[in-house]
This record gives structure tokens, C-alpha cells and sequence, in this order.
């Protein structure tokens, strides 16, 4: 009996000590194939959330009510017209980046549709202020009037995140 355990207790002692490393050298390689795969798709990714922020960025600044208003603006244009324009340029600006969404955070996300919202709420209080026939440039001057007098507006506080959520990225 003491023949049989002085070469089953050695032997058990050699397997759990085998199993031991085993185990700790594979766990070891799963933790360094992950690590491989997350680098190559952060390599993949990166480029693709970095033009996201730079095209939502380009979408608030062009939707920001002074740069807006400019480029929208015509002579000649009633106050009716500018409204619908606005309304419409706002709503494509921003359903044309819809898809952006999937690249940042729903933090983020959730600014940038609060800003297209309060724009959106912005021109029709607006335009409420005025009649449909009275020139565009009196509709363009109060949205600019009531834009400026804004302290932080929506736009600013997305575009202050978006900055922020890029600068933790890189």
C-alpha cells in the first residue's frame, strides 16, 4: 500500500501541477488573442468614429441659427419661405447623420437631438413673432437676436461635448 502511494501521491502531485500551468498558459493566450483582436478593430474603428465626430461637428456648426440664416437667406424671400427653408435644411442636416450615432455615445447622441430640436423650436417661436408675408431678413434678424442672447445654447453644450468625448478618445 505504501509502495502504491509513494508513486500515485507523486504522480497526482505532477498532474495538478501540469493542469495548473495548463490552465494558467491557456487563460494566458485567451487574454493575449482578445488583446490582438481589440487592437486590430481599434485600429479599423478609430479612423471611422473620428470622421462621425468631424461630421457632426460640421452639422452643428451649420445648423448653428447665424450660419444658417446666411446661407439660407434670399432676397426677396418671405418670412414663411425662410421658416419652411430653415425647418427643412435642419431636418435633412441632421437625418443625413442619423447613422452617426452608432460611432458615439448616447450621452452625445442625445445632445446632438436636443440641439436639432431646440433649432427647430427656435425657428417656429420665431417666426411665430412675425407675419408670413413680412421679409425674411426681419425673421433672419430675430433668430439671430434671440440665438445671441442665449447664454449656453443646446448647440454650444453639444458641440462642447462632442469636443470633450474627442479629446478622451485620444
Amino acid at each position: 500500500m505504501i509502495d502504491i502511494l509513494k508513486i500515485v501521491l507523486p504522480a497526482l502531485l505532477v498532474l495538478v501541477t501540469a493542469y495548473v500551468v495548463l490552465h494558467k498558459f491557456l487563460l494566458n493566450e485567451e487574454k493575449n488573442r482578445l488583446f490582438e483582436l481589440k487592437k486590430n478593430n481599434l485600429a479599423t474603428i478609430t479612423p471611422i468614429r473620428l470622421r462621425a465626430y468631424e461630421r457632426l461637428m460640421l452639422v452643428l456648426e451649420r445648423t448653428s441659427p447665424n450660419a444658417l440664416v446666411v446661407a439660407t437667406v434670399r432676397p426677396g424671400m418671405k418670412a414663411l419661405e425662410l421658416q419652411t427653408k430653415l425647418l427643412d435644411t435642419i431636418r435633412q442636416e441632421f437625418s443625413h447623420n442619423v447613422s452617426q450615432q452608432i460611432y458615439i455615445s448616447n450621452e452625445l447622441w442625445s445632445a446632438v437631438r436636443v440641439a436639432q430640436e431646440s433649432l427647430i423650436q427656435l425657428v417656429n417661436v420665431c417666426a411665430g413673432k412675425v407675419q408670413a408675408e413680412d421679409d425674411a431678413v426681419v425673421l433672419a434678424e430675430i433668430i439671430i437676436q434671440v440665438y445671441a442672447s442665449s447664454e449656453d445654447t443646446p448647440t454650444e453644450q453639444a458641440i462642447g461635448l462632442l469636443k470633450d468625448e474627442v479629446r478622451i478618445l485620444f
